[in-house]
């Protein structure tokens, strides 16, 4: 089973051999097979990414390389997948992309105003329970909506867990991520990685603690 998470010396991003683990994938699979599954636009999108990250590293924020990537590709037409609760961030990316020379085209995830009780979801349920109408996000539909528009390159940003999945899943188009959803460490997930050990502790037992057993 690869395990590369438990890998301490990543001998792979050195062009050893020395300090694999057992499992290692590079020892399973050989460079010819790896590059065998690029096809020619895979590759040309891999050499592309390559260049935008020595040109900007450590100076352009993640906003200035997905602009720089979709330069070099020569993507015109950008879609943005957003979350509601992050509408005014994508009206300022939008507008940000727009100045850029991009032509710019959005699908909000409460597209289509779908009732929450059409998935089986109850009132009782709802995230705002007080309210007697919730539209469910849809997923599906912002992928379906970007991709009728021809996007060249799509970009999520602020998606919920699982609806993320469910656009990547359905979207055709090239996408990449500005950014997902954390409302609690304002959208910076990471973030409960660096203090696991700390002050988050709990997401070592966060399954046992809600559902009892692991």
């Amino acid at each position: 089973m690869a395990n590369c998470a438990d890998c301490k010396g990543k001998p792979c991003s050195r062009g050893v051999t020395a300090g694999r683990l057992p499992d290692c994938p590079c020892g399973e699979y050989s460079k010819e097979e790896m590059l065998g599954l690029y096809s020619e636009e895979d590759m040309r999108m891999a050499t592309e990414s390559a260049k935008v990250e020595a040109e900007g590293y450590g100076k352009n924020t993640r906003v200035e390389e997905i602009m720089d990537y979709a330069w070099k590709l020569g993507y015109k037409k950008i879609g943005v997948a957003f979350c509601v609760g992050l509408s005014a961030e994508a009206a300022t990316f939008a507008a940000i992309l727009r100045s850029n020379g991009f032509e710019v085209c959005s699908a909000c995830c409460k597209n289509c105003s779908i009732p929450k009780q059409e998935i089986g979801i109850t009132q009782e349920q709802f995230a705002h329970p007080q309210f007697d109408f919730e539209a469910m996000c849809n997923p599906v539909g912002q992928a379906k909506i970007l991709d009728d528009e021809n996007c060249d390159l799509v970009v999520l940003l602020g998606l919920c867990v699982g609806h993320d999945t469910l656009f990547i899943r359905h979207i055709k188009a090239p996408c990449t991520v500005l950014a997902v959803k954390d409302r609690v460490l304002a959208h910076n997930p990471i973030g409960a990685l660096y203090t696991a050990n700390t002050f988050l502790n709990r997401v070592y037992s966060f399954i046992k603690n809600k559902y009892g057993k692991v």
